[in-house]
C-alpha cells in the first residue's frame, strides 16, 4: 500500500480531520487510499503558526507526538494548484478525505510515495480481509 511521510504536527492534524490538504512542491496523478507516516523530524516552527492562525485547533494538540512510524490512513482524491482551504500554501495541494488515525507502527519513512506491505494486522485495522480470507473468498466464487 502506498504511504506518505509527513512531519508532525502536520500528520496528527491530517489523521484527526483538521487538515484536509497536504502541501507539496510536486504534483501527482495518483489517487487512492494511502497510509500516513509521521517522520522522525518534528516541525517545531509549525506550532507557532497553528497557535496564531488556528487557535481552536491548537488547544486540541497533544503534548507529545508519535514520530518515525505509520499513524493513520487517508484517501488522496485530488492534487490542486489552488484551494480555498486555509491550510493550502502550495504550490501543490494533495486533497485528502476520510482520514483517521490507526495504531502506531514504527516504520522507516522515505521521500515521496513509498510502498508498505500489508500484513494481516494492518489489513485488519484497515478493514480489509487477510490474504487467506481473500484467497478463500476468491476460491468460493470460482467454484460456486
Amino acid at each position: 500500500m502506498r504511504c506518505l511521510s509527513i512531519r508532525q504536527p502536520w500528520a496528527w492534524l491530517i489523521v484527526h480531520g483538521h487538515k484536509p490538504i497536504e502541501n507539496r512542491d510536486w504534483s501527482t496523478s495518483w489517487r487512492g487510499e494511502l497510509l500516513i507516516h509521521a517522520g522522525k523530524v518534528f516541525d517545531a516552527a509549525a506550532l507557532d503558526g497553528i497557535r496564531d492562525f488556528f487557535p481552536e485547533v491548537h488547544r486540541q494538540l497533544p503534548q507529545q507526538y508519535e514520530l518515525g512510524g505509520i499513524v493513520g490512513v487517508a484517501t488522496l482524491v485530488d492534487c490542486v494548484t489552488q484551494s480555498q482551504s486555509p491550510w493550502f500554501m502550495g504550490p501543490y495541494g494533495l486533497v485528502l478525505q476520510d482520514a483517521r488515525p490507526i495504531a502506531f507502527r514504527p516504520w522507516r519513512g522515505q521521500l515521496s510515495f513509498f510502498d508498505v506491505p500489508l500484513d494481516d494486522a494492518l489489513r485488519a485495522e484497515l478493514g480489509r480481509p487477510s490474504a487467506a480470507e481473500a484467497e478463500a473468498a476468491g476460491q468460493a466464487r470460482m467454484f460456486s
